[in-house]
């Protein structure tokens, strides 16, 4: 009966083991969970920093877009106007222009040229 009982006790031993074993894996396994967690909590956090900074990046973004549009707007309509004022420059030029040659024409810009005397001279 004693080879039994130190078969017994041999087993006894063995089995203490690999649940000492099993212990110490699930510790080492519990842990890395941990760390898992931590990490995982740290991006979590991460992130809604990240999202918030995107938010307020959109929203600025936004802003300086509409800002931009109405700057394009007011440009256009500006260059618009400038180019009315030049044609119409150009179309006050050109009948001084005809005017003037008119004048010269009719001897009325430069009468002495044709021995005309203008009265109070």
């Amino acid at each position: 009966m004693s080879q039994q009982g130190a078969a017994l006790q041999s087993y006894n031993n063995e089995l203490v083991k690999c649940i000492e074993d099993l212990c110490a894996k699930r510790d080492a396994l519990n842990k890395a969970l941990e760390e898992e967690e931590e990490e995982k909590n740290k991006v979590q956090h991460d992130i809604r920093i990240l999202t918030e900074r995107l938010a307020k990046i959109n929203e600025s973004l936004s802003k300086k877009m509409a800002s931009r549009n109405e700057f394009d707007k007011t440009i256009a309509e500006t260059e618009a106007a400038y180019m009315k004022i030049l044609e119409s420059s150009q179309t006050l030029l050109n009948v001084l222009k005809k005017e003037a040659q008119s004048y010269k024409e009719k001897n009325i810009v430069n009468p002495g040229a044709s021995g005309q005397k203008i009265e109070g001279r």
